[in-house]
């Protein structure tokens, strides 16, 4: 069960970074076509584009750095500094959208916006936290592997 689970989620990852990165990409048709339907996204669609863009493409980040770090639990050694500091970009990264979300309050109001800024500082606090703990457990480890 864990082996089937653990390929889900990898086959997971790479298709929400492949299809974000598609998403990224076609956003100008998209927020165009939308602007047809929705006269909001007509009258702001310059500062929607750059808004989702930088959006889309920090959440692209975030999933690059989580299947940087998966690929070390595939290989049964995710306590290595690499995944610390995929842990602070993702931070980071995350910080990035909750301030581009923010924003995005003065364009256009709605509770979904307050939600987005909530949930990625969440996760970015959660993010720096963890780091924190991987550094310490990689600290642990070394001096471990140096008393063996």
């Amino acid at each position: 069960m864990k082996d089937r689970l653990t390929l889900y989620t990898k086959y997971l990852l790479d298709f929400m970074f492949y299809s974000g990165i598609a998403v990224i990409l076609t956003l100008p048709l998209s927020i165009w076509f939308y602007g047809k339907i929705n006269s909001y996204f007509r009258n702001n669609y310059y500062s929607l584009l750059v808004v989702f863009s930088l959006s889309g493409v920090f959440a692209a980040l975030i999933i690059r750095e989580l299947r940087k770090m998966f690929r070390t639990v595939l290989n049964n050694d995710c306590f290595i500094p690499e995944n610390v500091k995929s842990l602070e970009k993702m931070s980071t990264y995350s910080f990035f959208i909750a301030v581009i979300t923010a924003c995005r309050l003065f364009i256009y109001i709605t509770p979904a916006v307050f939600v987005i800024i909530l949930v990625f500082v969440i996760a970015g606090l959660f993010s720096k936290v963890l780091a924190q703990v991987f550094d310490k457990a990689v600290a642990y480890k070394q001096e471990n592997d140096l008393t063996i």
